[in-house]
């Protein structure tokens, strides 16, 4: 039975790793120290092949037994996490990729890290390939979370070529699903918890901005095909459909059948204006796009918040 660590495992998109791990006959060890996670995004699990360690990975990692692979998912993840954890932001990003590629290392473990599109920054190139070096702002807000990814990715590359080590980077576009905190401060659970709750929905400069929205299981199998696959450069893994959030916002008004209106607001600082992945290289390497249509992801998106705010 292989044995599979997963950092930030009881965070929505890892707690989702854990049961696809699970599922696919891993022993599976999920290490978080719940800043972001919470543990009833894995209180479901029941399992004897799964065991759960509270534990800070930009500390040391002592983890007993063997390990064949690291799904290193650790991080605050979205700009109101970061922008109030900005220090424990860059330090998981550069403490925590080193501490978890150290014990790849001495463990001989295949280590994937996840990075995201905010590499990218604000783009100039649209959409955006793997090989669009970004256009970011280091000293602005956002750069504590854009630099610690391209730390980490520039990092675990040189374990790869200086130690040999089977490392694989993911970069994460905007991804959305079941068990998305319901102050996670990104546009589908702002506006899904405002249209639940009757509000107006807000709408952050004119709403031109796009995004391309990805549903949680279509990613997870992403990740685990370059978990496995050869490849050690990064890949893209989103959804290339794009929408305006504006877009976005009428369409969860219409499905929630919300009595809200829209309102807007002034855009936050570095805020992107376009976003859509180039999938070409996950296509060719993975054989992976994409399949669960945006209706059916925010259908189950929207049944797990009503769900969750009917206990709450």
């Amino acid at each position: 039975m292989a044995r599979t660590l997963i950092t930030g495992g009881a965070g929505f998109v890892g707690s989702h790793l854990c049961d696809y791990m699970l599922a696919k006959g891993h022993e599976v060890v999920c290490m978080d120290n719940l800043i972001t996670g919470n543990l009833d995004n894995i209180a479901h699990i029941k399992s004897a092949a799964f065991a759960f360690v509270e534990h800070n990975v930009s500390n040391y990692i002592d983890l007993d037994g063997p390990l064949d692979y690291i799904l290193h998912f650790a991080s605050p993840a979205s700009p109101v996490d970061y922008l109030e954890h900005p220090i424990p932001t860059l330090k998981v990003g550069s403490l925590g990729t080193h501490n978890v590629l150290g014990l790849a290392k001495a463990k001989g473990a295949a280590m994937l890290l996840a990075s995201t599109s905010e590499i990218y920054g604000d783009p100039l190139v649209h959409p955006q390939p793997e090989s669009y070096w970004g256009n970011v702002n280091p000293v602005g807000p956002r750069g504590v979370y854009d630099e610690a990814k391209r730390f980490a990715e520039a990092i675990t590359m040189a374990y790869h070529r200086f130690h040999g080590l089977d490392a694989k980077i993911v970069r994460i576009f905007n991804t959305y699903g079941p068990r998305m905190r319901l102050n996670d401060g990104r546009a589908i659970p702002n506006f899904l918890r405002q249209a639940l709750e009757g509000e107006d929905l807000t709408v952050y400069g004119d709403g031109g901005q796009t995004r391309s929205f990805c549903y949680v299981s279509d990613l997870v199998e992403g990740v685990y095909r370059l978990l496995t696959s050869g490849e050690n450069y990064p890949v893209n893994l989103g959804n290339p459909v794009e929408m305006t959030i504006l877009e976005m916002a009428e369409k969860i008004l219409r499905d929630t059948q919300s009595s809200g209106k829209l309102v807007f607001a002034p855009i936050p600082e570095d805020d992107p204006k376009l976003r859509r992945p180039d999938i070409t290289r996950a296509k060719e390497i993975l054989q992976w796009e994409p399949k669960v249509k945006l209706d059916e992801g925010l259908k189950a998106t929207i049944d797990y918040f009503k769900k969750t705010m009917a206990l709450s």
